[in-house]
C-alpha cells in the first residue's frame, strides 16, 4: 500500500465521523466520503497533498452531502406532502464549514456502528471495509471475488438496515459494549482470515485484506491500549502474517508450514507479535485471541519445523477449547495431538467432529483426516480423504495442493 493510499484510508473514518456528527444520515454521508476520497485521488497527485488533508476531505464531502440531501429532500417533496417531508433546514442549507475535529478519533464508534447486530457478518465486513477502511466497492468486490454490483447491493442493504434500526452515531450503552466489542474484533479477525487464506479463487491470499485488517486493529489498539484481547488479536495477525512470504512458491502453489523456508519469515513482525502477546498474557485477563497468538508464537519461534514444541501447543489448545466452542479449534487441536503423541490419538480427537453440522461440506475436516491417516500409514484411506477434500474446496491453490498429495499416494 502506498503512502498516499495509507493517508486516505487513515483519514476516511475521521471524515465520515465529522459528517455524520454534523448532518446525521450515515448512508448519504458514507457515499459523500467515498466521492471525496475519489476527488483526492484525482486532484492530489497533480496539485499536491493539502496542508490539512482531513479538512480538505471534510469540505469536499460536506458539499457533496449537501447536494445529496437537497436531492433527497426534493425527491421526498415529489413523493409526499412537501410541508411535512422537507428535511430540516440545517440538513440542506450550505451553512458554515464543519470544523475539523482535530485530535478527536471516532474510529471505534464507527466500528461499533458498522458491526451493528442487525447486520449479518458478511454485511458487517463489507461495511467496515468501505466506511472505516476507505476501500471502494470495486476493491472490496475484487477481494471477495464477487461482482461489483453484488457487493454494492450488500453495502446498500447494510446501510438501510442500520437506518431502519434507528442507530445513532454514538457509543452503545455500557451494557451492550462488551458484546459489540466482541463483534468488532470478530469482524476484523474474519477480514484477516479471508485475506490470509482466500475462501475461493486462484490466489491463496490477498495482501490487501491482511494489511487492512492489521491497520484497523492497530487503530483500535491506539484507542484501547490496555485491552488484552485487542493486543492478542494484533499479535495473532502479526505472527501469522509474518509467514506469508513463504506460504507460496514461485508458481503460487501452497507450501505447508512444515516445508516453508523460515528464512523468508518476517523476523521484525515476529518480534513485535511475540512482545505484544507476552505483555498481554502477563497483565490482562486471558482471552481466546491471546491464546491463539501464543500458539502462533510457539510456531514462529521454532528455528526448524522439527523444533516445534508440540506439547506446549497441545496444552494451549486445551485452554482454548475451554473458551471457544469452535470446530476449527478442535481440528487444529487434533493435528497438535498427532504431532505430540501420535496420529491415532489425533484421529480420536477428530471423531466428535464427524457429526458436527458446522463442518458439513467443509474441506478442512477431510484434509486434516487425510494428513493424520497418512501419518498413521493408512495410505489408501489418506488418498481417498485428500480427494474428498480437494473436491470440496473452492480455493484453486488448496485444491491443487490436496490433489497433488493424493496423486503421490497412488
Amino acid at each position: 500500500m502506498s503512502d498516499f493510499d495509507l493517508l486516505l484510508r487513515e483519514q476516511a473514518p475521521q471524515v465520515l465521523s465529522a459528517l455524520v456528527r454534523h448532518y446525521g444520515h450515515f448512508d448519504l454521508a458514507e457515499e459523500a466520503v467515498q466521492e471525496a476520497l475519489l476527488a483526492a485521488t484525482q486532484q492530489w497527485p497533480d496539485e499536491g497533498v493539502p496542508d490539512n488533508p482531513r479538512g480538505w476531505l471534510i469540505r469536499v464531502g460536506s458539499r457533496r452531502l449537501t447536494d445529496l440531501l437537497r436531492s433527497e429532500s426534493a425527491r421526498r417533496r415529489r413523493e409526499e406532502n412537501a410541508a411535512q417531508m422537507a428535511a430540516p433546514e440545517e440538513f440542506v442549507a450550505a451553512g458554515p464549514e464543519i470544523d475539523d475535529p482535530g485530535g478527536r478519533d471516532d474510529t471505534l464508534t464507527l466500528l461499533f456502528l458498522c458491526c451493528h447486530p442487525a447486520l449479518s457478518p458478511a454485511s458487517q465486513i463489507a461495511l467496515t471495509l468501505r466506511a472505516v477502511g476507505g476501500l471502494t466497492t470495486a476493491q472490496i468486490a475484487a477481494a471477495f471475488l464477487v461482482p461489483e454490483p453484488t457487493m454494492a447491493q450488500r453495502i446498500s442493504r447494510a446501510k438501510r438496515s442500520i437506518k431502519q434500526a434507528g442507530s445513532t452515531f454514538e457509543m452503545p450503552p455500557e451494557a451492550e459494549r462488551d458484546e459489540r466489542m466482541g463483534a468488532v474484533l470478530h469482524v476484523l479477525y474474519l477480514i484477516f482470515n479471508e485475506g490470509y487464506t482466500a475462501s475461493s479463487g486462484t490466489a491463496l491470499h490477498s495482501a490487501e485484506l491482511t494489511t487492512e485488517a492489521i491497520r484497523l486493529v492497530r487503530g483500535v489498539r491506539k484507542l484501547l491500549p490496555d485491552d488484552g484481547e485487542v493486543a492478542g488479536l494484533l499479535a495473532l495477525m502479526l505472527l501469522t502474517d509474518a509467514r506469508r512470504p513463504a506460504r507460496t512458491g514461485a508458481d503460487g502453489a501452497l507450501v505447508p508450514l512444515a516445508e516453508q523456508d523460515r528464512s523468508l519469515w518476517n523476523k521484525d513482525t515476529i518480534v513485535e507479535g511475540e512482545s505484544l502477546v507476552t505483555d498481554a498474557l502477563s497483565r490482562t485477563q486471558l482471552g481466546p485471541y491471546q491464546v491463539q497468538a501464543a500458539i502462533a508464537a510457539v510456531h514462529d519461534t521454532a528455528e526448524r519445523a522439527e523444533d516445534t514444541d508440540w506439547r506446549q501447543i497441545v496444552a494451549l489448545y486445551d485452554v482454548l477449547e475451554q473458551m471457544s466452542d469452535n470446530p476449527m479449534v478442535k481440528l487444529n487441536h487434533a493435528v497438535a495431538v498427532a504431532m505430540a503423541v501420535g496420529p491415532k490419538e489425533g484421529l480420536a480427537v477428530l471423531e466428535p467432529l464427524e457429526s458436527d453440522d458446522r463442518l458439513t461440506d467443509n474441506h478442512r475436516l477431510e484434509a486434516v483426516r487425510a494428513h493424520l491417516q497418512e501419518m498413521s500409514g493408512d495410505l489408501a484411506g489418506a488418498r481417498e480423504s485428500y480427494l474428498h477434500a480437494a473436491r470440496r474446496t473452492t480455493s484453486v491453490p488448496e485444491r491443487n495442493y490436496l490433489q497433488s498429495k493424493a496423486d503421490r499416494l497412488i
